[in-house]
């Protein structure tokens, strides 16, 4: 992985946060030489140790392909600066065009698994396939073991989001092309 200075491993315990507010992802997969990236709305984190996640990934996509031949993808989280990217990349398949060529993405190598990971996102999980046939089938929800974190210290610190209010925050999708971005921070003392 290139050295940056503000891109740091995440306690794998604490990797989970990095998707605990529900941003939008990209999912990027590689498998045989062929690589992907898609957009899906509906992730979330499952377990703390090992820390899992789930993801809905369609039937009918190319990356779903590439994972289910590779078992194994990575969750990127954009910010509003890769929001342009993250509605085209969700708008045409894979089959149809290499979308790193196509969009000009920066990538890196992670450190356990072969799909790439994006540059200019708040944080970056390393995921194995759980093998649950049935769901996936079914529901066409994907289970990973996250096997290795990486986040933008700008963005994400000391296992949480930085709370300034300059700091880049996560993107959510709605619908017809339309996001709206996490706020700022607020912070409640717990009643006894």
């Amino acid at each position: 992985m290139p050295a940056m200075s503000h891109r740091l491993p995440v306690e794998l315990a604490k990797s989970y946060r990095l998707l605990n507010h529900g941003p939008t992802v990209l999912v990027s997969s590689a498998h045989a030489g062929r690589t992907n990236v898609m957009a899906a709305a509906w992730s979330m984190p499952l377990d703390f140790s090992p820390p899992k996640v789930a993801v809905v990934i369609d039937r009918n996509t190319f990356t779903r392909e590439l994972v289910e031949a590779s078992g194994e993808f990575a969750l990127n989280v954009p910010s509003r600066a890769l929001a342009q990217l993250t509605l085209d990349v969700g708008s045409v398949s894979g089959r149809e065009q290499d979308k790193f060529d196509a969009q000009a993405i920066a990538t890196f190598a992670g450190t356990r698994i072969a799909a790439p990971l994006l540059e200019g996102c708040l944080g970056w999980l390393e995921c194995r396939v759980i093998a649950e046939p049935h769901i996936q089938e079914r529901y066409d929800l994907f289970l990973g073991e996250v096997v290795a974190a990486w986040a933008d210290s700008r963005a994400f610190a000391g296992g949480h989001w930085v709370e300034d209010a300059d700091a880049p925050r996560g993107i959510h999708y709605i619908a017809g092309g339309s996001f709206f971005e996490t706020g700022p921070a607020f912070r409640l003392d717990k009643k006894d």
